[in-house]
């Protein structure tokens, strides 16, 4: 094979970009030489991933709850990725350490996409939530979930960050106190106190945190406050408002935004309600979550009333928020 003018060209490339770093392009192409194949498994891990289920019973379909929970971290990891762009501008950060695509303000086509992205792993994730609903038998749920004290799915720090990322962090509190704090200044910290989730991880009948609650604070609060106020200016609703006035009425844009509104704070919290109806629902009275949380006040989105992005929804879309979704629930569509 001769060598080309355009692989001289690319072999000249490389060589300014070793240069650059202060490397030598001749150790680099030594070794290329000595290096191995990339394969699908070592570069994708799966020896690794495969091993990461660990039930702790012998009921057969813990292990499809633990690989769907799983799989739901995946996709709050991609969504916090898209998050993380929003919040630089479309910043991407090469091994050389050279900013790509950096731009002083973001773009209403790139805000857009990466929304639009955000959209398609929640919607996603609810379609697939029929594993959880229907796919494991109700009678070994029952019996392994005793096995899983004190841990919940309400202890998923990432969900907790996508939210933050997404919404001025006052959208996040109590709904009791949140008019409270309209226009004020107050600090995150103080604002955390009032979290709407703590409600959501109270014992039943004393109304104290719960142990799942005061392991989740204890891990994981001070990086929630250390996040709300890095993105205190560049969540993604700060950056809808950081576009022009005609780009902030760009239709396109402003439905995507309600649709993350939708997936996130009602259509996410609702199948896990349908699918705690489905196994902790009894005839004379409601299983208790692994974790002791309220699940039948903390699910339904009508009972938390919590939007990100309010301002896009009429008076009445906020009173009747999520109602529809949870009274086909009960219906058993």
């Amino acid at each position: 094979m001769e060598f080309t003018d355009d692989i001289h060209k690319k072999i000249e490339a490389l060589k300014e970009k070793y240069d650059a770093m202060g490397q030598s392009i001749d150790s680099y192409l030594d070794g290329l030489l000595i290096s191995n194949y990339l394969t699908y498994w070592d570069y994708v891990h799966v020896d690794t991933l495969l091993s990461l289920q660990n039930p702790k019973t012998d009921f057969p379909d813990e292990l499809i709850f633990i690989i769907y929970h799983q799989i739901t971290e995946l996709y709050f990891k991609l969504s916090l990725h898209e998050m993380q762009q929003i919040a630089g501008n479309g910043k991407i950060i090469l091994p050389n350490g050279e900013q790509k695509g950096w731009n002083k303000s973001i773009s209403l086509k790139f805000l857009f996409e990466r929304i639009t992205r955000i959209n398609r792993y929640f919607e996603a994730l609810t379609k697939s939530f029929e594993i959880m609903i229907n796919g494991m038998e109700k009678e070994q749920f029952l019996r392994y979930r005793m096995a899983l004290l004190p841990a919940s799915g309400f202890q998923s720090a990432q969900y907790r960050m996508i939210e933050i990322c997404a919404t001025p962090f006052i959208n996040l509190l109590d709904k009791s106190v949140r008019a409270n704090y309209e226009g004020k200044n107050a600090l995150i910290e103080d604002l955390f106190e009032h979290i709407y989730w703590n409600k959501g991880a109270t014992e039943l009948e004393t109304g104290k945190k719960t142990l799942t609650l005061k392991q989740f604070e204890k891990k994981y609060s001070a990086q929630f406050i250390a996040l709300a106020k890095e993105y205190e200016n560049k969540n993604i609703w700060a950056k809808y408002k950081s576009l022009s006035e005609n780009d902030q009425q760009n239709e396109n844009l402003i439905e995507a935004l309600r649709q993350l509104d939708v997936n996130v704070n009602i259509n996410w919290p609702l199948v896990h309600y349908k699918s705690a109806v489905r196994y902790l629902s009894q005839e004379e009275s409601d299983v208790p979550a692994t974790g002791g949380t309220n699940w039948q006040k903390y699910l339904p989105p009508r009972f938390q009333k919590r939007i990100f992005y309010p301002e896009l929804w009429s008076d009445q879309e906020k009173i009747e928020w999520g109602k529809k979704w949870v009274e086909s629930v009960k219906r058993g569509n």
